[in-house]
């Protein structure tokens, strides 16, 4: 794996991370909507994302998959899945970064 994918994988999987308790205080609360951090690439990026716990339950059901908001997908790494309008779903096809989006999975 190149540094860049190394590093693209990382910041994703630390989004995924920080989405992962944000999920879990919003259950607590039973708030039926919530705003993750987009899970792009850029650890720069500090988009929002409203879902709904049905929505980021289907999102996580695979280690591949992480939300983005539409233009920070990143082509050679990852693939537009489903647009659900105010954010994308990606899965990562480069073999390293699945690999990573395993390895860093908290669920799995």
């Amino acid at each position: 794996m190149d540094e860049r994918e190394r590093r693209i994988g990382l910041n994703e999987a630390m989004f995924r991370q920080v989405n992962e308790s944000v999920r879990d205080i919003s259950a607590d609360y039973e708030v039926p909507e919530f705003e993750i951090v987009c899970e792009c690439g850029d650890l720069n990026c500090t988009d929002r994302i409203q879902v709904t716990h049905a929505a980021y339950e289907a999102l996580r059901s695979e280690s591949h998959q992480f939300a983005v908001i539409p233009g920070h997908e990143i082509p050679d790494v990852e693939t537009v899945i489903a647009d659900e309008s105010a954010y994308y779903v990606v899965r990562k096809d480069a073999q390293e970064a699945r690999v990573l989006a395993e390895r860093t999975d908290p669920n799995t």
